[in-house]
């Protein structure tokens, strides 16, 4: 393996890429009743999903189909608006795989019933490898190194793999492995987890990440269909923890590519969780670099003017302070601090937005006050209302999660939901 560049890179061009995005994302309460958890606005200007898919280009994989599902209107058209610039005569694509009912009568019953629901078409395209990712974590990782340690431990499937505290193992898939990095057990959301060798504290768990040597994806595939109504046709349910003692599963520790350490990765799949990632970002060094220009995120977005903040008055002067601010935002003549404002959002004068998430195209009025909250897209903030203040009043109009960040969407505040959500 003399250039381990080109070897990688074989390997990536011989890789198709599986997104699973059909989600329903319940904990995500609200947010989720329109749309797809992949589609959930992320980091001022993304979405969820544009994260493994961008992973998937700028590791070399151009070959990927997003398999949809729940309400997904809003998830193809950010797919067809943002994800068309490959070019197909290279055989590079983001196709999109709606459930169409293609063997089975009925809709995808679990993850890994919707990847044998598309056997025809992973069939069409011929891979050696298959890579299968969930399309709701927010991460950045190279595939082209996991492929290439699958190839070299001559496994048969790969798992991707986090170290978590094991408080948190309820959470997760659990696996144990041998010294070598071959799963000896595989547990989903186990109560008393095994951890990981040399730890007390921490276990390894699935991100939900499998790299499946093509033909042995079908015969698993088939052989679960093949149990009926003993499945859920789940991979973390049902498949992987079959495989162990019959195939050579291996794990793949997901570690910072500089440092060695623990990776970032972040599973957005609460409100507080969401708010949370979202707040990093603001932070003075965060874990998850936006602005790394060798690792692009890619997305869809408007063309629009830069953010303007305006009025410079004792009493009203447009400014934000240890924040994010996309573009075509206003702030006139209110203090924006330590918030995350995505594109168009208009603040009006004498409000002040703080500890905040404010997603498009959210109108926030004159003399408003907003703590601690997550505001949906389209929202239009009457004059001199209050969110985040007072949690009792909250609770009568809008969910307020365990860690007190105020859900705020325009149908719990009596208005029509904009198109494009």
């Amino acid at each position: 393996m003399h250039n381990p560049k080109r070897y990688v890179s074989r390997l990536t061009r011989h890789t198709l890429a599986l997104v699973l995005a059909g989600g329903r994302g319940s904990r995500l309460h609200d947010l989720t009743k329109w749309r797809a958890k992949p589609v959930v606005p992320f980091g001022g200007k993304f979405r969820v999903i544009d994260f493994p898919l961008s992973n998937c280009i700028n590791s070399g994989i151009g070959r990927v189909g997003v398999i949809t599902q729940y309400k997904s209107h809003s998830l193809i058209r950010h797919i067809q608006r943002g994800w068309g610039f490959l070019r197909s005569e290279l055989d590079e694509f983001v196709e999109l795989l709606p459930a169409q009912q293609r063997i089975e009568t009925s809709w995808y019953e679990g993850t890994a019933d919707a990847i044998l629901q598309n056997l025809d078409i992973i069939r069409s395209h011929a891979p050696e490898y298959v890579l299968i990712l969930a399309g709701d974590h927010v991460y950045k990782m190279d595939y082209g190194t996991m492929l290439a340690a699958h190839v070299e431990s001559d496994a048969e499937i790969t798992l991707g793999c986090i170290e978590v505290p094991v408080d948190s193992a309820s959470a997760f898939g659990i696996m144990s492995v041998d010294d070598d990095l071959r799963i000896t057990d595989f547990e989903e959301k186990p109560e008393n987890p095994t951890t990981m060798p040399g730890s007390t504290d921490k276990v390894l768990a699935s991100m939900g990440i499998y790299v499946f040597s093509t033909q042995v994806l079908f015969d698993e595939l088939l052989r679960d269909q093949a149990r009926g109504e003993k499945s859920s046709h789940d991979f973390g349910k049902d498949v992987i923890p079959s495989l162990i003692g019959r195939r050579r599963i291996i794990a793949f520790p997901f570690r910072d590519p500089l440092s060695g350490g623990a990776a970032y990765w972040r599973d957005v799949g609460t409100i507080d969780s969401l708010w949370q990632a979202n707040m990093e970002l603001i932070g003075l060094s965060p874990e998850l670099n936006l602005y790394d220009a060798e690792w692009p995120i890619w997305t869809h977005q408007e063309q629009l003017p830069p953010a303007k903040f305006i009025l410079d008055d004792d009493d009203r002067r447009g400014m934000a302070v240890d924040s994010m601010v996309a573009s075509g935002c206003v702030v006139s003549g209110a203090v924006v601090r330590h918030s995350l404002l995505f594109s168009k959002v208009m603040v009006h004068s004498f409000s002040k937005v703080q500890d905040s998430v404010l997603f498009p195209d959210v109108d926030v009025g004159r003399h408003c006050q907003i703590r601690n909250a997550v505001i949906d897209r389209g929202c239009r903030i009457p004059e001199g209302f209050c969110i985040g203040i007072d949690e009792a009043e909250d609770r009568k109009n809008f969910y307020v999660s365990p860690g007190g960040i105020v859900l705020v969407t325009p149908e719990m505040l009596g208005q029509d939901y904009p198109n494009g959500l």
